[in-house]
């Protein structure tokens, strides 16, 4: 492994993992990635797209390999999407790594995705679903995590500065 990221950002859709991702690489002076950027840019179409053509498993094997190189290649602030703790190959590299657990409640993820067709995890019944999806999340991201930061009611910038503190890390 030639490289770790300082930081690897988990949790569920919506929650902040860009915006927090990019405020942490800033204040610690490193660089930011986006797992799910990183697919978007190397298939040149949206992952609901790859959803809708190819499935979810296709897109979770692209998602699993995107992760392991990022995880391999990066040595800043890394964000996963919110299904990669799923694999458990992935959550065994997680181990070890400062892993920082974004989570929020389900009225905030309502306000926050306003739960579009642009999820296609969430087409349907949204609010149940997101429950549903968390339910079977939850603990796979607490496992994984170093520290578990709630977004509920706080600002980027306080969720930024909560992660910080809680990995006991000083920004440059």
């Amino acid at each position: 492994m030639t490289a770790a990221p300082l930081i690897v950002l988990v949790g569920p859709m919506g929650v902040g993992k860009s915006t927090v991702g990019r405020l942490l690489a800033e204040r610690l002076g490193v660089g930011y990635r986006d797992t799910d950027e990183d697919i978007v840019t190397g298939q040149g179409r949206t992952i609901a797209d790859i959803f809708v053509d190819e499935g979810e498993a296709a897109f979770r094997a692209l998602e699993k390999q995107t992760v392991h190189r990022a995880l391999a290649e990066h040595d800043g602030v890394l964000a996963l999407g919110g299904g990669a703790i799923l694999d458990a190959d992935t959550r065994a590299l997680l181990a070890g790594r400062r892993v920082v657990y974004l989570s929020m409640d389900v009225e905030e993820a309502v306000k926050r995705t306003g739960l579009n067709a642009a999820r296609p995890l969430l087409a349907v019944n949204p609010r149940r679903q997101w429950r549903e999806l968390m339910e079977a999340r939850r603990h796979l991201y607490e496992q994984v995590a170093t520290a578990v930061v709630a977004t509920d009611g706080r600002t980027p910038e306080e969720v930024t500065q909560a992660a910080l503190d809680a990995l006991e890390l000083k920004e440059v």
